[in-house]
């Protein structure tokens, strides 16, 4: 039977694009920093996009410094993300298929040039991977670095993105958009099977696409031997139908993984270390790598939190409630985190059971633009570790969006700012929809009343703090004025 790819076809031999053509001279930069800035080593941008033709160059010379390059990308890329120099080293010596993934999508968005003899610079091979780079951190987040390394060994060009039989002429009447590329030279025969059980499932087209790039491998998965056991044994546990087809686009490794070689024993496993089995349905749709990790790999995360000091019940919630708190590396990520709260003053067991996804968080997209943000205020490190300890998603909040706006109100409000070491819940709550109009009543009234006493009640509690508090004060004025006479 015929088949087609969603994506497209490809050229399966890259050395024939290059065969016989001519290549410009590209600047070769030999670290991260340098591949978003030709001036930063004496070089203007004329010079980074010069297109004067060189002599012929070896294709596998060429390929070998796009890989360069591309590795110098991710390099930067990973460690903007949050990742040490030295972590994003490990993660890119483990990520050559993510490489060649990211090669092939060169040469797709740029065959013209290669074909009329015309290197790509520098900044070309900048300005295509980065833009694609950011659209995999939004659909990925924190796991960038493990989809990197676990990127499926299957050549991108030669697996095709889904198998299609010959003819699916009610898809296309559907989707459209979707099936754009795909061709239907006959109307005799019925949808393949995975495409029917997939789309019955409820994935559209692109989702399966999607899922595809990801995971090659996932084109070519059987659907009743791979697929549907383990939508079966998803349901069995009680995950919503509507929720299976997230869970395999963002993780279509996990049916071809063997459910009682690999994932019933690390499910066991789970919940001896404390994983409530009544919420493996919310766990799981909260994070369905957890599936896909190893008995070591979890143990690690255990005994880190072991060694913070919190207790077999606190992991056990944080595991249940924030399963992707395994996914992390400890030397890279959970530790280096831990370490900076530490230095605040902070018990990094207390902030973790109240918020295990403070570990999570970047130290340099995070943790130090907020701690800068309240000590260019005046506040103290001690301050500042007492709100944290007061507040442990302090951290998580906006600077932008949530702590700046919020700080410059309060700034108008006459409190100290002892208050807020006091209460530094005032910035979890809404601005428009809670401080701004409660303040509004409190002044209007005349009355003075801490921030939390305002902000903590329920609407009808906070009115009859008013009336109590608006009672008292005409009560002191009556008495001042009585003795005054």
């Amino acid at each position: 039977m015929a088949m087609k790819t969603l994506s497209g076809s490809c050229s399966s031999d890259l050395s024939s694009l290059f065969r016989g053509a001519f290549y410009v001279t590209r600047t070769r930069f030999t670290s991260p920093e340098e591949v978003f800035s030709c001036r930063g080593i004496g070089f203007s941008t004329d010079s980074c996009v010069h297109e004067s033709f060189n002599s012929r160059v070896d294709p596998s010379k060429l390929l070998s410094a796009e890989k360069k390059e591309a590795k110098s990308l991710l390099s930067l890329f990973l460690m903007q993300q949050g990742l040490s120099k030295a972590a994003a080293a490990r993660t890119i010596n483990k990520s050559d298929h993510f490489i060649d993934h990211l090669i092939s999508r060169l040469h797709s968005a740029h065959k013209s040039r290669y074909l009329v003899g015309r290197e790509l610079t520098t900044l070309e091979i900048r300005d295509t991977l980065n833009p694609y780079l950011q659209s995999l951190l939004k659909e990925h987040g924190n796991f960038m670095a493990d989809l990197a390394k676990n990127f499926s060994k299957a050549p991108i060009e030669e697996k095709p993105a889904l198998p299609v039989c010959q003819s699916h002429s009610s898809l296309d009447s559907k989707k459209p958009e979707a099936v754009s590329h795909v061709s239907a030279p006959s109307q005799a025969a019925d949808p393949c099977p995975q495409l029917s059980y997939l789309l019955e499932l409820g994935m559209d087209l692109e989702q399966i696409k999607l899922a595809t790039r990801k995971y090659p491998s996932f084109a070519n998965y059987s659907s009743e031997r791979k697929i549907k056991p383990l939508v079966e044994f998803l349901l069995d546990l009680g995950v919503a139908k509507s929720e299976i087809p997230k869970i395999l686009v963002q993780r279509p490794h996990l049916c071809g993984r063997s459910i009682s070689g690999k994932i019933i024993p690390i499910m066991l496993y789970l919940e001896d270390m404390g994983v409530d089995k009544k919420q493996w349905a919310k766990v799981i749709f909260r994070s369905p790598g957890l599936l896909s990790l190893s008995r070591q790999k979890v143990q690690a995360v255990v005994n880190f939190l072991l060694e913070l000091g919190l207790s077999g019940d606190s992991i056990g919630r944080v595991l249940t409630r924030y399963p992707r708190t395994v996914s992390y590396s400890v030397e890279d990520n959970l530790r280096p985190t831990a370490e900076y709260f530490k230095s605040l003053g902070v018990n990094v067991a207390i902030v973790v059971h109240r918020f295990p996804a403070s570990l999570w968080l970047s130290i340099e997209g995070n943790l130090k633009p907020v701690t800068k943000f309240f000590y260019e205020r005046g506040f103290s490190v001690e301050d500042i570790g007492t709100m944290v300890s007061r507040l442990p998603n302090l951290y998580a909040l906006s600077l932008t969006g949530s702590l700046i706006p919020k700080w410059e109100f309060f700034l108008t409000m006459g409190y100290s700012k002892s208050e807020l070491v006091k209460f530094p819940q005032y910035f979890s709550y809404s601005l428009e929809q809670r401080i701004r109009p409660r303040f509004a009543l409190v002044k209007d009234l005349g009355l003075t009343i801490g921030l939390d006493c305002m902000l903590v009640r329920s609407h009808c509690g906070f009115e009859k703090v008013l009336k109590m508090k608006r009672k008292n004060m005409l009560a002191d004025e009556l008495s001042s004025h009585t003795e005054s006479k």
